[in-house]
């Protein structure tokens, strides 16, 4: 897509989920990665001042080592990661320009807006700051990653008409999810005339090994392409896309993705019906029927972060991948500061309160077994 005169191929390079060695980023692994990318023709890397790391590691296998101008670099300004003050944004802004090597940005984004977050934004008044720094040719094009609901986000950019484009999570899975809304989100951008990035196109990698009955779905209709990239093509078929990033951890998978997103073509009216057919597999599996209304929560006496504990055990049943699992639990439950499931007491309030008349009990039991 052409941005502002800039042409962006659809695939860009998400370098939060990098190799690691001992522990540590593996640098040399990762500048094999990066030059694969870069010899075939792709240029947006994406990177992040929260993710321990990302940037050095950015700096010493792409900044180093390219020019300057043969390449797009995205950073973010976390104002809710320890900031208290404009002054301590300021300085988080200056250190993403120190570790990446950089006298600019050509993407440079307010971090994480949602709920409980946007409001930092306002109150430091990081908005003006960041158009002042794009006149100071510090930031060549100024947006934000928002992780919230659909109502909020048109508030945003009812108010922010300035802001260049949006960073979105959308999926196939989570389309019509009524937590995180991507169509409903990715439409409302479009009616406000912003180009959308897309992240979190595979869920964090759950995507690459969906159930059973939805592999079929996909290798009956190309057995030579990968689950994922159905995943990535899914985003890329939009309209207004800047570009799909994609968190490559391997060669093996910067090789997959440029397989089919070197010379990406939009689906015809078969492959959008194979996504369709996917999707309603998707919904055929078994769920916790949480619609996380937080009844149950207001009368639990232990403060047990019931629906995040659902949402967690739910994307397990769908993608069997427990390890993450674990990792969203620490965000959906530990993050809001809930008491884990093993802290129930078997008092039954909850189920009295549910309306879905889930067994709330058993549910926890089987989150704590799982989850241990």
């Amino acid at each position: 897509m052409a941005f502002l005169g800039e042409e962006i191929k659809k695939l860009g390079f998400g370098m939060m989920r990098l190799p690691q060695k001992d522990g540590k980023i593996d640098i040399e692994e990762t500048k094999k990665m990066v030059d694969l990318y870069m010899k075939a023709g792709f240029t947006y890397f994406d990177t992040a001042f929260c993710y321990g790391g990302s940037e050095d590691a950015t700096r010493q296998a792409l900044v180093e080592r390219y020019p300057r101008e043969s390449f797009q670099l995205a950073t973010k300004l976390s104002a809710w990661l320890n900031c208290n003050s404009k002054e301590d944004c300021i300085k988080q802004f200056e250190t993403s320009l120190r570790q990446l090597g950089t006298d600019y940005f050509d993407f440079y984004l307010l971090h994480n807006l949602g709920p409980k977050r946007t409001h930092f934004y306002e109150e430091y008044g990081l908005w003006n700051w960041a158009f002042e720094q794009k006149a100071a040719g510090k930031i060549k094009h100024v947006g934000f990653s928002f992780h919230g609901g659909p109502e909020e986000l048109e508030d945003i950019l009812t108010k922010h008409p300035e802001a260049e484009f949006v960073q979105l999570q959308i999926n196939y899975a989570d389309w019509e999810n009524k937590d995180i809304a991507s169509r409903r989100c990715y439409e409302i951008c479009r009616a406000h005339g912003k180009p959308v990035i897309v992240m979190e196109p595979i869920k964090g990698g759950f995507l690459a090994t969906p159930p059973e009955n939805v592999v079929k779905v996909f290798k009956d209709a190309e057995p030579e392409n990968s689950v994922a990239s159905w995943a990535v093509r899914f985003c890329a078929d939009l309209e207004g896309i800047i570009t799909v990033l994609s968190g490559m951890s391997t060669v093996q998978q910067v090789e997959d993705n440029l397989s089919y997103m070197k010379d990406f073509k939009h689906f015809d009216e078969g492959q959008k019906k194979v996504i369709e057919k996917a999707q309603e597999e998707l919904l055929k599996v078994p769920l916790v029927p949480c619609t996380d209304c937080n009844y149950c929560t207001k009368v639990c006496p232990v403060d047990i972060g019931i629906p995040g504990t659902f949402k967690c055990l739910n994307l397990y049943k769908l993608y069997g991948n427990v390890a993450s699992a674990k990792v969203h639990l620490q965000w959906n439950v530990d993050g809001p500061g809930k008491q884990r499931s093993e802290k129930c007491i078997k008092c039954g309030r909850c189920e009295m309160a549910c309306p879905q008349h889930i067994d709330i009990r058993n549910q926890l039991s089987a989150a704590t077994e799982l989850f241990k």
